[in-house]
């Protein structure tokens, strides 16, 4: 690397505060401070200032055109995270130029909805737009593989002979149809077609619930766990329900048509009642032995931590598959009650933290009744063991 541009990178990494100071700078280079220094430099810290981004949405959007233009996506979000940290951004949600021009991930959208209601009828529009754009974006890399999970734990203890090409089971179906074998063609004819039997009526189906904690700990994993809630809930062999939970309990299973209208029912933040969610889930149950329940929260227990103990030992000896998800979303491990995360361990219930791209691989465990423990400890997933 030569002198000069080691002299270039110091002086970006120091930044400029003066004409002096960036004199052997470009101009494409005094921008890049200039941007920089508007977050990290003097004027940082939510403090007006040379460098301050308080009070000016249009200069917010030109701020944040310049950052997408010099830095790639990844690099974005974390200034972006950085700006809201900094500079108390927040509050500029509630201009529609600032969420035009941020570049919109899980994490803005959480940020979005933990306004909910103080964000002015002008902007809401704007917010739905942004939020549109990254549900669509998450449905897209997320749905395909969902649907395709849950369908292939279809019932495959009862078999069809006139499948739809869908649910055509062809290992089966080859096995089957040996004695067609063409060797000329080097291929079967199948005479038969073996598929797995499609749920007919409503009291065959297994039913899905996800209950989730919408304290603001638990951001991301909400905004991931109301995508897969609409997802499951288009496919028709099974029914799904989602709850979530603060200090009250909402069911939002109506809204699942649009995981958008779903976002906006949900306020984030607030304490946390888990038993009160695990009582209101556990009045729904139709059929305990084919119903699923879901538990997404970090098991930190603002109400009755010993009614909370004394109901999951009941929903487990009724019969239901619970699950404890500490988190669903990319963030890594999670901060969890461990002492709660151990007691639902020693009733047998899989205790663990889930990423979104693991999730329909989960719920295909679920539904076919395998063991979610052993699956977790093969993907990685480190369950939490019970107490020797």
């Amino acid at each position: 690397m030569s002198l000069e541009e080691r002299k270039r990178r110091w002086q970006l990494a120091v930044g400029g505060d003066d004409e002096k100071a960036d004199g052997g700078l470009s101009e494409r280079d005094r921008r890049i401070d200039r941007a920089l220094s508007a977050l990290y430099g003097s004027g940082g810290g939510g403090q007006k200032g040379p460098g301050s981004l308080a009070g000016s949405s249009p200069r917010v959007a030109r701020w944040l055109g310049d950052i997408r233009e010099f830095f790639p996506a990844p690099v974005v979000q974390v200034i972006q995270k950085d700006a809201f940290e900094r500079l108390g951004l927040k509050r500029m949600l509630l201009e529609p130029e600032f969420l035009a021009a941020i570049e919109a991930d899980v994490h803005l959208v959480a940020d979005i909805i933990s306004l909910g209601g103080t964000i002015p009828q002008k902007t809401r529009e704007t917010a739905r737009i942004v939020i549109r754009k990254v549900v669509d974006e998450l449905m897209a890399r997320l749905a395909q593989n969902t649907i395709q999970a849950i369908r292939g734990a279809l019932n495959r203890h009862k078999r069809i002979n006139r499948p739809r090409a869908r649910d055509i089971d062809w290992p089966r179906t080859v096995l089957a149809n040996l004695k067609t074998w063409q060797p000329e063609s080097n291929a079967i004819v199948p005479e038969r077609l073996v598929g797995f039997a499609r749920h007919s009526r409503l009291a065959d189906l297994d039913d899905v619930i996800l209950c989730i904690d919408q304290s603001g700990s638990m951001a991301t994993s909400v905004v991931y766990s109301s995508i897969f809630a609409a997802v499951m809930a288009s496919i028709p062999a099974i029914t799904t329900r989602l709850v979530v939970f603060d200090t009250s309990v909402v069911d939002l299973t109506k809204k699942l048509a649009d995981p958008v209208d779903v976002l906006f029912g949900i306020q984030l933040g607030g304490g946390t009642d888990i038993n009160q969610a695990l009582g209101y889930c556990q009045s729904v149950v139709r059929q305990p032995a084919k119903t699923h329940l879901v538990l997404v929260t970090d098991l930190f227990e603002g109400g009755n931590r010993d009614a909370l103990f004394a109901r999951a030992a009941q929903i487990v000896a009724s019969g239901v598959n619970l699950i404890v998800l500490l988190a669903l979303s990319d963030d890594g491990r999670p901060s969890y009650d461990d002492r709660a995360a151990q007691y639902f361990a020693s009733l047998g219930v899989p205790v663990f933290a889930c990423t979104p791209d693991r999730f329909p691989d989960l719920m295909a465990t679920a539904l076919r009744r395998d063991d979610i423990q052993a699956w977790a400890g093969q993907s990685g997933l480190g369950a939490i063991r019970a107490p020797a």
